[in-house]
């Protein structure tokens, strides 16, 4: 896999990430906002079951899956990351790569792969052959 698919999995996956945790945020400002939630006190005792509530009901579940999708595909983006850096001769990038993902540090090992790394896939240039004397 190519750098350039990787970074645009990567991006990809960050929109659809941010598409889904806004939608949620929406859907719970909506249904608290409107009474779809019975309150008590601070605590949720139950729901008012409304057209609006199966609504936002609908809006959650898909922003629950733009999520899932997103972590997803952020997964498989790190995944050829990892590929695409073993194939360099050094390997740093690899390790870094690996050791972050594994600590749960795998976007920032991402974002540094995007704007910085290696591509593995690319042939190195022929260096022409120096003239003898």
């Amino acid at each position: 896999m190519s750098k350039s698919t990787v970074t645009r999995l990567f991006i990809g996956s960050v929109i659809a990430a941010v598409a889904g945790i806004i939608m949620a945020v929406i859907a719970a400002g909506l249904a608290y906002s409107n009474g779809v939630f019975v309150m008590s006190g601070n605590d949720v005792v139950g729901i008012q079951w409304s057209t609006l509530a199966w609504v936002l009901l609908g809006l959650g579940i898909v922003a629950s899956v733009a999520v899932m999708g997103a972590v997803i595909a952020g997964l498989v983006a790190w995944i050829g990351a990892l590929l695409n850096t073993y194939k360099l001769e050094s390997k740093a990038w690899f390790i870094a790569l690996l050791l972050l993902g594994i600590f749960n540090f795998g976007v920032f090992a991402m974002i540094a792969y995007v704007v910085a790394g290696p591509d593995g896939t690319k042939q190195p240039a022929l260096q022409p052959a120096p003239v003898p004397a």
